[in-house]
Protein backbone atom coordinates (compact mmCIF):
# COMPACT_ATOMS: atom_id res chain seq x y z
CA UNK A 1 0.00 0.00 0.00
CA UNK A 2 1.61 3.19 -1.23
CA UNK A 3 0.34 6.38 0.03
CA UNK A 4 -3.56 6.38 0.10
CA UNK A 5 -4.48 3.51 -1.98
CA UNK A 6 -6.13 0.92 0.69
CA UNK A 7 -6.47 -2.38 -0.01
CA UNK A 8 -8.00 -4.56 2.07
CA UNK A 9 -6.16 -8.07 0.87
CA UNK A 10 -3.45 -6.26 2.06
CA UNK A 11 -4.59 -5.33 5.36
CA UNK A 12 -5.52 -8.93 5.87
CA UNK A 13 -2.19 -10.00 4.70
CA UNK A 14 -0.21 -7.90 7.31
CA UNK A 15 -2.47 -9.03 9.55
CA UNK A 16 -1.73 -12.50 8.98
CA UNK A 17 2.26 -11.45 9.27
CA UNK A 18 2.34 -10.46 12.33
CA UNK A 19 4.29 -12.30 14.72
CA UNK A 20 3.28 -12.42 18.71
CA UNK A 21 0.69 -9.92 17.29
CA UNK A 22 3.00 -7.18 16.51
CA UNK A 23 3.78 -5.78 13.48
CA UNK A 24 6.79 -3.24 11.65
CA UNK A 25 6.14 0.12 12.10
CA UNK A 26 7.04 2.23 8.87
CA UNK A 27 10.14 4.56 9.41
CA UNK A 28 10.33 8.27 8.05
CA UNK A 29 11.25 8.04 4.44
CA UNK A 30 8.34 5.84 3.19
CA UNK A 31 5.50 7.86 1.14
CA UNK A 32 2.50 6.68 3.23
CA UNK A 33 4.10 8.46 6.47
CA UNK A 34 3.67 11.83 3.72
CA UNK A 35 0.39 10.97 2.49
CA UNK A 36 -3.15 11.88 3.94
CA UNK A 37 -4.95 8.89 5.03
CA UNK A 38 -8.10 7.67 3.76
CA UNK A 39 -11.19 8.40 6.09
CA UNK A 40 -12.43 5.06 7.77
CA UNK A 41 -15.56 4.30 5.98
CA UNK A 42 -16.24 0.46 6.91
CA UNK A 43 -14.10 -0.59 4.29
CA UNK A 44 -12.87 -3.48 6.89
CA UNK A 45 -15.07 -6.02 8.05
CA UNK A 46 -16.07 -6.27 12.01
CA UNK A 47 -13.73 -9.03 12.23
CA UNK A 48 -10.52 -7.83 9.76
CA UNK A 49 -11.40 -4.30 11.49
CA UNK A 50 -11.02 -6.12 15.28
CA UNK A 51 -8.01 -7.73 14.37
CA UNK A 52 -6.40 -4.57 13.45
CA UNK A 53 -7.23 -2.34 16.37
CA UNK A 54 -5.69 -5.54 18.13
CA UNK A 55 -2.56 -5.49 16.33
CA UNK A 56 -2.12 -1.73 17.11
CA UNK A 57 -2.61 -2.43 20.11
CA UNK A 58 0.07 -4.79 20.52
CA UNK A 59 2.46 -2.93 18.19
CA UNK A 60 1.82 0.09 20.22
CA UNK A 61 2.55 -1.59 23.51
CA UNK A 62 5.70 -3.57 22.47
CA UNK A 63 7.47 -0.68 20.86
CA UNK A 64 6.79 0.97 22.99
CA UNK A 65 4.53 3.73 22.94
CA UNK A 66 1.35 6.07 24.30
CA UNK A 67 -0.14 6.08 20.49
CA UNK A 68 -0.10 4.19 16.93
CA UNK A 69 -1.30 5.67 13.70
CA UNK A 70 -2.43 3.25 11.20
CA UNK A 71 -0.30 4.89 8.51
CA UNK A 72 2.77 4.03 11.11
CA UNK A 73 2.25 0.07 10.13
CA UNK A 74 1.75 0.89 6.49
CA UNK A 75 -2.34 0.97 6.26
CA UNK A 76 -3.73 4.15 5.12
CA UNK A 77 -6.62 5.14 6.76
CA UNK A 78 -7.54 7.64 9.23
CA UNK A 79 -7.61 4.95 12.66
CA UNK A 80 -5.30 5.75 15.64
CA UNK A 81 -4.71 4.35 19.08
CA UNK A 82 -3.54 6.12 22.69
CA UNK A 83 -2.67 4.92 25.61
CA UNK A 84 -0.45 6.14 28.24
CA UNK A 85 0.33 4.60 31.47
CA UNK A 86 1.74 7.45 32.64
CA UNK A 87 5.11 5.56 34.01
CA UNK A 88 6.50 8.93 35.20
CA UNK A 89 7.64 10.59 38.29
CA UNK A 90 5.32 12.84 40.33
CA UNK A 91 7.23 16.09 39.42
CA UNK A 92 7.24 15.34 35.60
CA UNK A 93 3.94 14.35 35.57
CA UNK A 94 2.86 17.32 37.20
CA UNK A 95 4.94 19.75 35.74
CA UNK A 96 3.57 18.39 31.92
CA UNK A 97 0.20 17.84 32.80
CA UNK A 98 0.30 13.76 32.20
CA UNK A 99 -2.47 12.20 33.66
CA UNK A 100 -3.02 8.17 32.85
CA UNK A 101 -5.04 7.72 29.27
CA UNK A 102 -7.20 4.65 29.05
CA UNK A 103 -6.61 2.61 25.71
CA UNK A 104 -8.83 4.25 23.76
CA UNK A 105 -9.27 3.88 19.76
CA UNK A 106 -9.95 7.46 17.23
CA UNK A 107 -11.82 6.70 14.37
CA UNK A 108 -11.45 9.67 12.00
CA UNK A 109 -10.28 12.07 14.42
CA UNK A 110 -9.85 15.80 14.10
CA UNK A 111 -8.86 18.22 16.57
CA UNK A 112 -8.99 22.12 17.31
CA UNK A 113 -7.10 24.27 19.68
CA UNK A 114 -9.01 25.44 22.48
CA UNK A 115 -8.24 28.98 23.94
CA UNK A 116 -4.82 30.42 23.05
CA UNK A 117 -2.52 28.43 26.21
CA UNK A 118 0.48 26.34 24.54
CA UNK A 119 3.00 24.17 26.02
CA UNK A 120 6.86 23.00 24.60
CA UNK A 121 7.70 19.88 25.47
CA UNK A 122 10.35 17.06 24.23
CA UNK A 123 8.67 14.61 22.25
CA UNK A 124 9.46 11.49 19.92
CA UNK A 125 7.44 9.28 17.24
CA UNK A 126 7.86 5.35 16.62
CA UNK A 127 8.79 6.22 13.13
CA UNK A 128 11.43 8.37 13.75
CA UNK A 129 13.38 6.44 16.36
CA UNK A 130 16.78 7.77 17.77
CA UNK A 131 15.57 10.87 18.01
CA UNK A 132 13.46 13.89 20.11
CA UNK A 133 12.92 17.16 19.78
CA UNK A 134 10.58 20.54 21.53
CA UNK A 135 7.54 21.23 19.86
CA UNK A 136 5.23 23.20 20.98
CA UNK A 137 1.57 22.72 20.77
CA UNK A 138 -2.53 23.87 22.28
CA UNK A 139 -2.81 22.96 25.74
CA UNK A 140 -6.27 21.67 25.27
CA UNK A 141 -7.63 20.56 22.16
CA UNK A 142 -11.49 19.53 21.23
CA UNK A 143 -11.40 16.23 19.81
CA UNK A 144 -14.21 15.18 17.60
CA UNK A 145 -14.04 11.32 15.83
CA UNK A 146 -15.90 8.41 16.45
CA UNK A 147 -14.76 5.21 18.82
CA UNK A 148 -14.64 1.64 17.64
CA UNK A 149 -17.80 1.16 17.93
CA UNK A 150 -18.77 4.11 16.04
CA UNK A 151 -20.12 6.40 18.68
CA UNK A 152 -19.40 9.87 17.98
CA UNK A 153 -16.62 11.52 20.36
CA UNK A 154 -16.43 15.21 20.84
CA UNK A 155 -14.83 16.24 24.15
CA UNK A 156 -12.04 18.58 25.37
CA UNK A 157 -8.82 17.21 26.80
CA UNK A 158 -6.27 18.54 28.08
CA UNK A 159 -2.71 18.47 28.93
CA UNK A 160 0.13 15.54 27.87
CA UNK A 161 -3.53 13.51 26.61
CA UNK A 162 -3.83 16.74 24.27
CA UNK A 163 -0.26 15.93 23.00
CA UNK A 164 -1.00 12.47 22.68
CA UNK A 165 -4.35 13.27 20.31
CA UNK A 166 -2.53 16.20 18.16
CA UNK A 167 0.33 14.11 17.44
CA UNK A 168 -1.33 10.93 16.40
CA UNK A 169 -3.65 13.04 14.40
CA UNK A 170 -1.03 14.80 12.44
CA UNK A 171 0.29 11.27 11.18
CA UNK A 172 -2.86 10.86 9.61
CA UNK A 173 -2.65 14.02 7.97
CA UNK A 174 0.86 13.16 6.58
CA UNK A 175 2.78 15.55 9.08
CA UNK A 176 5.16 14.36 11.63
CA UNK A 177 6.45 15.97 14.72
CA UNK A 178 9.71 16.68 13.43
CA UNK A 179 7.70 19.71 10.70
CA UNK A 180 6.94 20.86 13.35
CA UNK A 181 9.43 20.81 16.36
CA UNK A 182 11.94 23.82 17.08
CA UNK A 183 14.72 22.48 15.01
CA UNK A 184 17.50 23.79 17.59
CA UNK A 185 16.30 21.49 20.15
CA UNK A 186 16.75 18.55 18.06
CA UNK A 187 18.68 15.46 20.52
CA UNK A 188 19.38 12.15 20.38
CA UNK A 189 17.34 9.91 22.32
CA UNK A 190 20.76 9.24 24.34
CA UNK A 191 21.68 12.90 24.34
CA UNK A 192 18.51 13.72 25.63
CA UNK A 193 18.69 11.33 28.75
CA UNK A 194 22.02 12.16 29.37
CA UNK A 195 21.19 16.05 29.22
CA UNK A 196 17.57 17.06 28.68
CA UNK A 197 15.39 15.03 30.83
CA UNK A 198 14.19 17.61 32.96
CA UNK A 199 10.09 18.37 33.70
CA UNK A 200 10.53 21.26 31.60
CA UNK A 201 13.32 22.18 28.20
CA UNK A 202 13.84 25.16 30.09
CA UNK A 203 17.58 24.83 30.51
CA UNK A 204 17.67 22.83 27.10
CA UNK A 205 16.33 26.40 25.25
CA UNK A 206 18.86 28.34 27.07
CA UNK A 207 21.57 26.33 26.13
CA UNK A 208 20.43 24.98 22.50
CA UNK A 209 19.12 28.60 21.56
CA UNK A 210 15.78 28.19 20.65
CA UNK A 211 12.10 29.83 22.08
CA UNK A 212 9.64 27.41 23.28
CA UNK A 213 6.35 29.99 22.94
CA UNK A 214 7.34 29.70 19.16
CA UNK A 215 5.59 27.05 17.01
CA UNK A 216 9.29 26.96 15.50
Amino acid sequence: MIGGDVSVDAVRELLADAHGGVVPIVAAGHPVLRSRATPYAGQLDAETFGELIEVMRATMHDAPGVGLAAPQIGIPLRIAVIEDRCDVGADVARVRERTRLPFRVLVNPRYTPVGSRTAGFYEGCLSVPGYQAVVTRAAEVRLQCADETGRAVDEVVRGWPARIVAHETDHLDGTLYIDTAHTRSLTTSRMYGEMWSDPTPERAAQALGFATDDRR
